[in-house]
């Protein structure tokens, strides 16, 4: 069958725990607001301190998330990761079927499933993440995936799996492949590190496969030196792109295609937890895209999509009647 999207990351179960006191931060020696790469002990003591607060799993992972988003936004939709054959991973797989219907994830008993640990204080929304990557970043071949990423409409990237490793080469063989057989290729950069990292190695992607980018203003600003708006445009015309998104926080986010630039507003809510939200934006905007939608159409879905995320706990929007409400409300404007 053809695919609407496909997406290929570091796939990670999210373990969701709100504290109420942000003590706990500092008795842990975790600093607020930031993402410590750990190993599995130090996951289990943090997870172990905290797991009285009550924990939620998801499946996760900034590519993960998106397309979970897509596929419940209605689009034929399928991720490929790797993941632990443990709990843990048919855990994961669970979810990722629940969301799309299907899965591309390949087993390993070399690694325990990769999981992050967002701690979401309740005062403020604000997450602080610990990360153990584990089986997630040990993807050395595609497989049958190479089938699915030939008959997609959207192949989706994210910034992280491109950072030095063995999985870089794997990736941009794939961008390569999709690339190759039609797909339209998008790219999110996922984090200013991974633009501070990789800098020259992301406008080789951006000029050379890349039809679509996602980046924060902040991520904007590190890639090209320029604030948002002369980002937007310096981006586009560099690397030739159809579409380059800008998200702007508070602010809303801008859109240029071709010629056309668009300011998309946000949809403000009461912020419960952060996590994921420019996840669901990319995921909202691609399964506007893969309906064929104007790009001021799909940046109000994608807009929508992301205020709904923030407003909930968790990365990804489960209540098929909200999600069908975003949609209808986005199909309609203009």
């Amino acid at each position: 069958m053809g695919w609407d999207i496909t997406g290929i990351g570091n796939a990670l179960m999210d373990a969701l725990v709100t504290i109420d006191d942000d003590r706990a931060l500092d008795e842990l020696g975790l600093t607020k607001g930031t993402m410590h790469l750990v190993e599995h002990g130090r996951w289990q003591e943090v997870y172990e301190r905290l797991r009285s607060n009550g924990v939620t799993f998801d499946s996760g992972g900034s590519c993960a998330n998106t397309i979970a988003t897509a596929g419940r936004l209605g689009c034929r939709a399928l991720y490929c990761g790797r993941v632990g054959d443990d709990q843990m991973g048919r855990l994961y797989a669970s979810k990722m079927e629940r969301a799309t219907g299907h899965h591309a994830l390949q087993f390993t008993d070399d690694a325990a499933t990769g999981k992050c640990l967002s701690i979401i204080s309740a005062k403020d929304a604000e997450r602080t993440m610990l990360t153990d990557l584990g089986a997630a970043v040990g993807l050395l071949e595609l497989g049958d995936f190479n089938e699915a990423l030939h008959s997609t409409g959207i192949a989706h990237f994210t910034g992280y799996t491109f950072l030095p490793g063995p999985m870089q080469p794997v990736l941009l063989n794939a961008m390569k492949h999709a690339r190759d057989g039609g797909a339209l290729v998008s790219i999110d950069a996922a984090d200013p590190f991974v633009i501070d990292t990789i800098k020259d190695l992301f406008w080789e992607m951006l000029e050379n496969y890349a039809d679509l980018v996602f980046l924060n203003e902040e991520e904007a600003t590190h890639l090209t030196g320029m604030a948002a708006e002369e980002a937007l445009d310096h981006i586009a015309e560099r690397a030739k792109l159809k579409t380059v998104v800008v998200k702007l926080g508070k602010r809303g986010s801008l859109v240029r295609s071709g010629d056309q630039r668009v300011r998309i507003p946000v949809h403000l809510v009461e912020a419960k937890d952060t996590t994921g939200a420019g996840d669901a934006y990319a995921g909202g905007f691609l399964a506007g895209m893969s309906r064929g939608w104007d790009i001021e159409r799909c940046g109000n879905l994608a807009s929508n999509v992301a205020a709904i995320t923030v407003g909930q706990v968790g990365a990804t929007v489960k209540d098929a009647t909200v999600l069908g409400q975003a949609l209808r409300n986005s199909a309609k404007s203009a």
